[in-house]
């Protein structure tokens, strides 16, 4: 590297603006060339707007000055070359602009403001959607990915250009990783293999997917990849003549019948052929469709008539056709597809489709750009998924949990269901009513309770299947159930039930920590100012509070002291302080409150068990308190308030190593729903014993949850049995124990404690 050279690469952010009052630079042969190839490409384009390219062009070599790929190229090609792809689609200048600057705020140090005043605000917000965050400290490699990854999927919600220029980026870089370490080859393949090439085809861009997912795969699995193309050469080989014969079969058959077609042989992607191989377990020698047919006609009626003329001339695979003219995928693809049945008895795939959707299914929204008068904008093409991405945002702060959700929605299979009203929706495979209820409205799957399919009621978790017309029952009461994150498939359907169930959390949390600090606070005879006090003076000494805790506002404050992340007694004594200073005495009635309460005089600041709890407040599987037992809270560090009984050992141990997170709790007078009791039994062993057991629990009006039964390993004359009982309180606890004990199947029973 020269000195000149060495100088330029090395200079810091704050001289790039001296870069002007150096001499111009003038490009090498390769670099010229490379140039002189892209504006040859741009021919689409007015002068005026090539002129401008050309300054970008300019201003992103004197960025990358002295700078070197991997290869030993100097840094340039690669801007050029991806600016090239770019233009390959037809893009406008500001994209094939940001495409020839889209590293220069990343790697050279050009600031934003400094794009906007050479290149005006839309480019250098494309290039500023490109540009990842290193300048930010994350914990870890992985937050600072899904960081950036998030960065880029929303500004390509906003402009569908930066995933685009992004997506040639990755293009270029897959073609030109030899130079690479191996480990690090690898690493990017997956990355591109699990996010970039399902992006591509979500977006339509067919080809673009497919040379990713080939690229990924040569990188990830190389002796595969070489094993798996030396095949193919082989048996390309052996199959050309059927390969033309079919060819000429199908022309002449076309010919008969008048249609103007184009016949494409076509085969199939080594990537597709290994995990077809590898999903169904198949040997190379069993996978019989590694070739197929494209016809292009000239418009839509004959696409329908060349499936005629192909239908008579090969016998096809029952089930093996599809319509996604009539029915599109989610990206815009339009084909129909059928497999025949070729004259040696190997399945072959025909597509038929119009010159307009060819260029629809290859491009996908890059299609807008090279054909103007398409009917789909770009923005179209993609826009439920994009609008996805930015309800999703809403409700995720967590960028690795963004990145979990959007992974979940990049499935390229799809099925297609229906509304009532017979509007079509397109969902991942796998997904269930909850999914479609939430693709229809986040109201509709808050409040769903159950779903019908074709007429006929089916539990939630249900699969959906291409054609099912589905209809959803909903209530003003319901709420989302935790459990629906077991089986939920879309992104948004998760993002949705996980943003309210924290919502209601944070509500819950807060409202048991206000009571806490309540209790603790009348302990030092002081009672709590009002939070909703509208005066100065109340509102002051809240904000003070929450500022000297470390936290935001108040409510969040109170929402640790309910999760036990800050422990009620230390704020309540902080409080108790200030309000001293404010002139506030300690009052002998409160104080008495405060450390004598009793059943007989409650102290309002006990937290009162009825039921009806949510995430808050759990009550303890070791020992299951049900109401009559005598209760302590226990409240876990950022797990809320857990309830035991006075007599559980677990409690104990816990109480003995960390006294100060204990409160008082109680059970409300009015309970809202029965609770588990764990009961164990010891029975004689015979024919019928199961059925005697439920029928005395249920003459004891008490309901089984939960069953299991052990063999005594000695003798299988007695078997030893346990249940999770749903009772109202001890004394029906009780009042089922000895409706048990009367049972002539039953030797022993016992309430199960820890």
């Amino acid at each position: 590297m020269g000195l000149r050279s060495f100088a330029a690469a090395r200079l810091p952010a704050a001289l790039t603006g001296l870069t002007a009052l150096r001499a111009p630079v003038e490009p090498t042969p390769a670099e010229a060339a490379s140039f002189d190839a892209l504006v040859h490409k741009l021919h689409y384009l007015p002068k005026a707007e090539i002129k401008r390219i050309r300054e970008a062009y300019k201003f992103a070599d004197e960025a990358h000055l002295g700078q070197l790929r991997a290869s030993g190229q100097p840094y340039i090609t690669h801007p050029i070359a991806v600016a090239g792809i770019c233009a390959d689609w037809r893009l406008d200048s500001q994209a094939i602009q940001a495409a020839l600057m889209h590293d220069a705020m990343e790697d050279c140090g050009v600031t934003k403001i400094e794009l906007i005043e050479k290149f005006e605000a839309p480019t250098a917000e494309l290039v500023d959607g490109l540009t990842k965050l290193d300048k930010l400290q994350f914990s870890t490699k992985e937050e600072s990915q899904a960081e950036s990854f998030r960065k880029m999927l929303l500004a390509m919600a906003r402009d569908v250009r930066v995933i685009l220029i992004k997506l040639a980026d990755r293009l270029h870089n897959m073609r030109t990783m030899e130079a690479m370490a191996a480990n690090k080859q690898r690493r990017i393949a997956r990355e591109t293999l699990e996010i970039y090439a399902p992006i591509a085809h979500r977006l339509g861009l067919n080809e673009i997917y497919r040379e990713l997912q080939e690229l990924s795969f040569k990188f990830i699995h190389p002796w595969r990849h070489a094993a798996l193309s030396k095949a193919i050469s082989k048996a390309r080989g052996n199959r050309r003549d059927l390969v033309s014969r079919i060819e000429r079969d199908v022309m002449k058959a076309v010919g008969e019948s008048e249609l103007k077609v184009e016949v494409h042989g076509r085969e199939k992607t080594l990537y597709s052929i290994y995990k077809k191989m590898r999903d169904k377990h198949l040997s190379f020698a069993q996978v019989s469709d590694i070739f197929g047919f494209r016809i292009v006609v000239a418009d839509l009626p004959h696409c329908y008539l060349a499936l005629g003329v192909l239908h008579q001339l090969y016998k096809p695979q029952p089930g093996r056709f599809k319509d996604y003219i009539a029915i599109p995928k989610p990206n815009g693809y339009q084909s129909l597809h059928t497999t025949l049945v070729s004259p040696l008895g190997t399945p072959v795939e025909f597509q038929i489709r119009t010159e307009t959707m060819h260029m629809v299914a290859e491009k996908g929204v890059a299609a807008h750009w090279l054909y103007k008068s398409n009917s789909q904008s770009a923005q179209q093409l993609g826009a439920h998924w994009l609008q996805s991405l930015l309800d999703i945002q809403d409700e995720t702060r967590d960028a690795n949990e963004f990145l979990e959700h959007v992974k979940i929605d990049l499935f390229p299979d799809a099925v297609y269901v229906f509304t009532p009203k017979s509007k079509i929706m397109a969902l991942p495979r796998g997904a269930t009513p909850v999914d479609f209820a939430y693709a229809i409205h986040s109201d509709v799957g808050d409040h769903c309770v159950a779903a019908q399919i074709n007429g006929e009621p089916v539990p939630l978790r249900t699969e959906l299947h291409s054609g099912d017309v589905i209809e959803i029952v909903t209530a003003d009461s319901a709420r989302p159930n935790p459990a629906w994150l077991s089986f939920v498939r879309t992104g948004r359907a998760r993002s949705k039930i996980r943003h309210f169930l924290k919502n209601l959390e944070q509500e819950e949390s807060r409202e048991l920590g206000q009571k806490m600090l309540a209790q603790a606070l009348r302990a030092e005879g002081l009672a709590l100012p009002s939070l909703d006090d509208e005066e100065l003076r109340a509102a002051q000494l809240w904000q003070q509070l929450a500022r000297w805790a470390g936290n935001r506002h108040v409510d969040e404050l109170l929402t640790e002291i309910g999760l036990g992340r800050k422990i009620a007694t230390i704020v309540a004594k902080k409080l108790a302080r200030m309000l001293a200073d404010q002139g506030e005495r300690p009052d002998a009635v409160t104080l008495t409150l405060g450390r004598f309460a009793t059943d007989d005089a409650p102290a309002q600041g006990m937290v009162m068990i009825d039921g009806s709890e949510g995430a808050s407040v759990r009550l303890a599987t070791c020992c299951r308190p049900i109401p009559g037992d005598d209760i302590k809270g226990y409240l876990g560090r950022g797990e809320g308030l857990v309830v035991h009984t006075a007599e559980c050992q677990v409690g104990r141990r816990l109480f003995q190593r960390d006294a100060e997170h204990w409160i008082a709790v109680a059970w409300a007078e009015e309970l809202s729903r029965p609770f588990e009791a764990a009961v164990g039994l010891l029975l004689n062993n015979g024919k019928g014993v199961l059925a005697q057991v439920a029928s005395a629990v249920s003459s004891a009006e008490a309901d089984i949850t939960h069953i299991s039964m052990v063999e005594e390993p000695q003798t299988r004359e007695t078997a030893e049995m346990s249940l999770l009982l749903s009772v109202r309180d001890r004394l029906h606890l009780a009042d089922v124990l000895r409706t048990l004990k009367r049972s002539a199947t039953v030797l022993r029973v016992w309430r199960i404690k820890p």
